[in-house]
């Protein structure tokens, strides 16, 4: 695969024209000696890692910039880095005079370089350290600002810099979770489709097609990736890179963020509140795949009822967020989606609802498919419980303001069990 001529864009038949502001992506063997004449026209640098990402690549990234003035920041490596106030604050404070912010390592990291570069008006650049989210070329910043999960449009990095001897070495839970995280955009895609149907969403057969390319090419890596093998690693990396490219087309993260996402940022919001365990991202978003894909499975075998669920949904809300419980309330009401009667639409086009719904695989299917790199399920119960578990696919919804096939479920069905 080029990755670099998917940046080229393409006039669409959706009538967009889809472009991507990145100007070089580089995913081979030695990669990061390229930031020689990347960074040509820049003297003051900010570099931003933790120690482990530093472990990783900051020496050679400071070997390729040896005639630059070099400032960073090093975060610890011990604990969880939270993508919050704290974090932003402390790479503001070593920005008096800087040119370029470049970010060494994967998902938290580059969203914090994204998120500050974008408001202090400065390029950044990426120095990839594992394979395992699609966020380096996407256009969004997840960030968790007062204590809310939220996606904020924060520009693209000039270039990207995917050294593959750096990535092979990651550890194998962030390689896995690059391969989680492709293969939750069944879920995503699917969600996408829906709304579409639903709300009349935009939709991009092109940016489908693309994203789905890349799920399959991705599921043919498995026993390459177990291996650390370097072509298999390049390739997920390429594919990751592709996807959030397709985010920045659509200039919506639709074609990659569904209710698998929901559910994870649910996990991992109400980890941080109770200082619960949670796992990295790409691997919540692969096991909660398997969870959508069972609500997608009750919502095809079973009629659809004459009238939409209701609850005194502000007091489990309050309960089950609490610290965050407003934030959750105000977006809903802001987006209206507890007033809106959907009841009507879904019986209309019931039919074709399920049509859409069966396009996916199965949830054993997706079971088999992560077991492929040795992903087990019973690891997710045994974390999570069936309880959490439970609130998970009531109340992730709340936490953004998409609709997916959680509304659809919920509004349908409410507080039901799956079968």
């Amino acid at each position: 695969m080029d990755i670099n001529s998917i940046l080229l864009g393409v006039k669409c038949s959706c009538g967009k024209e889809h472009k991507c502001d990145i100007e070089y992506i580089y995913v081979e063997n030695g990669a990061i000696a390229h930031l020689k004449e990347l960074c040509a026209d820049f003297n003051n640098i900010l570099i931003v890692a933790d120690e482990n990402t530093y472990f990783a690549a900051g020496k050679e990234t400071e070997k390729a910039l040896f005639d630059k003035s070099l400032k960073s920041v090093i975060f610890s490596g011990k604990t969880v880095l939270i993508p919050n106030e704290d974090s932003i604050k402390r790479v503001r404070e070593k920005l008096d005079g800087i040119e370029l912010i470049i970010g060494i390592g994967s998902g938290v990291i580059q969203d914090l370089c994204k998120y500050v570069a974008h408001f202090a008006k400065l390029p950044y650049m990426v120095v990839a350290t594992a394979p395992s989210m699609d966020g380096y070329a996407s256009s969004g910043a997840a960030m968790i600002l007062n204590g809310m999960k939220e996606t904020v449009p924060a520009g693209l990095p000039k270039a990207i810099v995917a050294d593959t001897a750096v990535l092979k070495n990651a550890p194998l839970e962030m390689i896995k979770a690059g391969y989680g995280d492709i293969i939750g955009k069944f879920s995503a895609l699917n969600d996408w489709k829906i709304s579409c149907l639903i709300n009349g969403e935009y939709f991009c057969q092109y940016i489908y097609d693309t994203t789905y390319d890349m799920i399959k090419k991705t599921i043919d890596t498995a026993n390459g990736l177990l291996a650390r093998d370097e072509e298999s690693i390049k390739a997920l990396t390429q594919a990751l890179m592709a996807v959030g490219i397709m985010m920045s087309f659509a200039t919506t993260s639709r074609p990659a963020s569904g209710s698998e996402h929901h559910l994870s940022h649910f996990f991992e919001i109400i980890g941080i509140i109770n200082s619960e365990p949670y796992f990295v991202h790409g691997i919540d978003v692969a096991y909660s795949t398997v969870i959508t894909a069972e609500i997608r499975e009750k919502l095809i075998k079973r009629p659809f009822p004459e009238a939409q669920y209701r609850e005194d949904h502000e007091e489990k809300i309050k309960k089950i967020y609490s610290t965050v419980a407003n934030g959750c309330i105000a977006l809903q009401k802001k987006v209206g989606n507890y007033q809106k009667d959907r009841i009507s639409v879904y019986k209309n086009k019931e039919k074709e609802i399920k049509a859409i719904l069966s396009e996916m695989p199965t949830s054993e299917k997706i079971k088999e498919l992560l077991s492929l790199v040795e992903l087990d399920m019973t690891e997710f119960y045994q974390m999570y419980g069936k309880e959490k578990i439970k609130n998970a696919v009531l109340y992730a919804k709340d936490l953004k303001d998409r609709y997916t096939v959680l509304w659809l479920n919920y509004d349908l069905f409410g507080g039901e069990e799956n079968d």
